[in-house]
Formats: C-alpha cells, sequence, structure tokens
C-alpha cells in the first residue's frame, strides 16, 4: 500500500547562516527533517501546509490565479538556460522555485524539485501535475531524459509554446473589437426594449388609434423580452454552466468540431489555427525523439480538433502497416494539398521535422493575415448592424408621432 504524502512548508537554515522558506511533499514532518539533512540544511519549523484560524489562505473558486501557457513557457526557456549553464537539475528547479512570479507554480515548482529530490525521475515528477503540464511536455522531457539532451528539448518546448502564445494573442486582440461592439448592441437593444419602448407604448395607447405595423411588433417584442428576460437569463446562465462543465467531452465535440470547421469567415479561420498547432506540435515532438506513434496520439489530441485527431488516426494506422505518413492526409479534406505535399517532400528527404515547422510557420502567418483581414471586414459591419438595429427601433416609434401629426393637419 503507497504511503500517503502531505505538504509541508519549512523554514531551515544552511551552512552560511542563510534562511530558506519553502514547501515540500513528504509522508511525514520527520521525513522532511532528514530531506532537509541531506540538503546540508538545519530544520527551524516544519508545519503541515494550508494551516488554521487567521494563518488560512482564503480562496474563491474560480478566482484564484491560474498558470497559463505562458508561464510554462517562460519556466521551460530559464530552465533550459540554467541546465545548458551547467547547473544541476535540482539547483536549476531550486533557483526557478525561487524566483517565479506566479504564487501557483511557484508551489508545483516546488512540489516538482521535492519530487526530484527524492529520486524520481524529471519527466515522472512532471506527470503527478496532470493539469499544469500538457502532455505534448511530458513526453518531451521524457525523450530528453532518455536521449541526454534535455537543455535542447526544454528549449523547443519554449519555443513552442512561445509561438501558441503569440498565435493566441494575435487572434484573441483581433477578436476583441466585435466582440465589444457586439455585447453592447445586445445591451442597447434590450435596454431600449424593456425600459423606453413601454414608455412610448402606454403613450401611444392614450393617444388612440392603429398602430403602425413596425411599432406593433416593437412593442410585442418589449412585452416579450419584459417578462423573458429573467427566463432567457436563467437559460443563459444554465447553459453556460453545461457548456463549460462539457464542452470538452468527446460526444459533444464530435458534433460542434466540425461545425467550427464549416462556420462562414471563421471557420477557415479556425482550419488554420488547428494546422498551425497540428504541424508545430509535431515537429518539436519528431526533433525531440518522441516516437512517431506516441507523437500522433499526443498532437491529435493536443490540435483541439476531433477532425484532425481523426485523421492522426488514420495516419497511426497507415505508420503501423509500414505505409507512408502523408497519404492518409490526403483523405481527409480539412489538409490542404499544400500540407500534405510538403508532408510528402519531408518524409523523402528525412527533414521531415524541418519541413513541419515551416508549414507551421506558413500558417501563423495565415492566421495573423486572415485576423487582420477579419477586423477589417467585421469592425464596419458591426457598426452598421448597430446602426441599423438603433436607427430601426427609433424610427418605429416615432412613427405613430408622425400619424398623429398627419390626423391633425
Amino acid at each position: 500500500m503507497a504511503t500517503e504524502t502531505k505538504t509541508f512548508e519549512f523554514t531551515a537554515r544552511d551552512a552560511t547562516g542563510k534562511v530558506h522558506k519553502s514547501t515540500i511533499e513528504a509522508p511525514s514532518s520527520s521525513a522532511v527533517a532528514g530531506r532537509l539533512a541531506e540538503r546540508g540544511l538545519t530544520p527551524l519549523s516544519v508545519e503541515e501546509a494550508g494551516g488554521k484560524g487567521l494563518n488560512m489562505e482564503l480562496t474563491i473558486p474560480g478566482m484564484g490565479e491560474k498558470i497559463t501557457l505562458k508561464d510554462i513557457a517562460i519556466m521551460s526557456r530559464q530552465l533550459a538556460t540554467m541546465i545548458d549553464s551547467g547547473l544541476s537539475l535540482l539547483r536549476a528547479l531550486s533557483i526557478l522555485a525561487d524566483q517565479t512570479e506566479s504564487k501557483p507554480l511557484k508551489k508545483v515548482i516546488g512540489e516538482v524539485r521535492g519530487d526530484v529530490e527524492t529520486g524520481s525521475s524529471f519527466s515522472k515528477s512532471l506527470s503527478r501535475h496532470p493539469d499544469v503540464f500538457p502532455p505534448i511536455m511530458l513526453n518531451m522531457v521524457k525523450a530528453g531524459e532518455i536521449g541526454g539532451f534535455l537543455d535542447e528539448v526544454l528549449v523547443s518546448i519554449a519555443n513552442n509554446f512561445e509561438a501558441e502564445v503569440a498565435l493566441r494573442g494575435k487572434v484573441k486582440s483581433a477578436m476583441t473589437y466585435p466582440v465589444v461592439v457586439f455585447f453592447i448592441a445586445i445591451l442597447a437593444v434590450a435596454v431600449m426594449l424593456i425600459f423606453i419602448v413601454p414608455i412610448f407604448a402606454d403613450m401611444f395607447a392614450s393617444l388612440g388609434g392603429e398602430l403602425p405595423l413596425p411599432t406593433q411588433i416593437l412593442v410585442i417584442m418589449s412585452d416579450v423580452l419584459k417578462f423573458g428576460a429573467p427566463i432567457f437569463i436563467v437559460a443563459a446562465i444554465a447553459l453556460s454552466v453545461w457548456w463549460r462543465k462539457n464542452k470538452h467531452k468527446r460526444e459533444v465535440r464530435e458534433k460542434v468540431d466540425p461545425i467550427k470547421l464549416k462556420v462562414p469567415i471563421f471557420g477557415n479561420l479556425i482550419q488554420k489555427i488547428a494546422i498551425a498547432r497540428f504541424t508545430r506540435n509535431f515537429g518539436s515532438m519528431i526533433r525531440s525523439g518522441v516516437p512517431i506513434l506516441q507523437a500522433l496520439d499526443i498532437v491529435g489530441q493536443a490540435s483541439g480538433n476531433t477532425v484532425i485527431e481523426d485523421a492522426t488516426k488514420d495516419v497511426q494506422d497507415s505508420v503501423r502497416r509500414g505505409d507512408s505518413l502523408s497519404g492518409p492526409l490526403a483523405k481527409h479534406s480539412v489538409f490542404p494539398p499544400m500540407v500534405v505535399q510538403m508532408m510528402a517532400v519531408g518524409e523523402d528527404t528525412g527533414a521531415l521535422d524541418t519541413m513541419l515547422d515551416k508549414i507551421a510557420d506558413f500558417y501563423d502567418q495565415e492566421v495573423e493575415s486572415t485576423t487582420e483581414q477579419l477586423t477589417a471586414l467585421i469592425e464596419p459591419l458591426m457598426i452598421a448592424v448597430l446602426g441599423c438595429l438603433i436607427g430601426g427601433m427609433v424610427i418605429a416609434l416615432y412613427m405613430p408621432i408622425f400619424k398623429v401629426f398627419d390626423l391633425i393637419g
């Protein structure tokens, strides 16, 4: 039966008198004291992490600081630099744990360092935190440990994650303005229908006569929204909670992912992002010495789309039979002919990783270009739609007043 480990906070002094404070995982406080002694540290205090009463750290679920992909990229880059400079892995992890700004990542690095210190491999120590370190990183680190080129693998991981962060940043910044305008439009329409239209409706009722059709439609929409708003809000919250809980389930993704690729305008962008991610990850893993079947399994899942994931399964079957990598991809429309042909050339020349990097770079540029085009197209469209909505509602509200003036005249 495995011994249960706990997280302990310790304060210790080294031979020079410097005081160190950190965390470590161990079965008991006595085990912590033993490990500190092995490191040449004299324990001053050892307490189980968590604390009680006023010392307890309060956190609100979903509101705490998160470990981002950018944090992992920076960690990989710093770790690679230190190892390449001749520092031992344990020493490098200790430095990282002290200087990392992200509190959650600092805690995780401390736990990883503790595992490495007790004899676990670096890859195995990382694998104990699957919510923090992606599978692609775990497998590349494992390959680097076996091949003796961990520093090179960590540089490759950093390059990979930095490119992914940059790609996400470009898409996010390009889509921010249209999304903000869209929500402002919805909010403006809702405010007019709930608060302004009822005032005009009461005034029209006192004037008598039949309302123009556009005004009647507007009043009906106002009545529906006025009484149905709580239902719409509850339904929206319920749908959001359900989506957050189920969006990663295979049966949901199998229905949603193919639709994403067919969405007008945005489908093309989603396809390019998925291909860039697939080729970049695949190239990094091959270069790091990860077995090709294992690499295909991981990059398919990391692509973020089940259509590409299914295509990689066909490629795996082809490789097991001794056939080519690129052949099965030609049967899947999600992969353009250029991608298939470039991969085929990479296979023939023995430079598949280099060719995959070129494909990823090309599609990174394509994503940037497409997002810029979308932004240039969507911004005036959103303004026009917003103007038409608000303007149409204002005209519908004033049409009965013009009719009254005509009757008086």
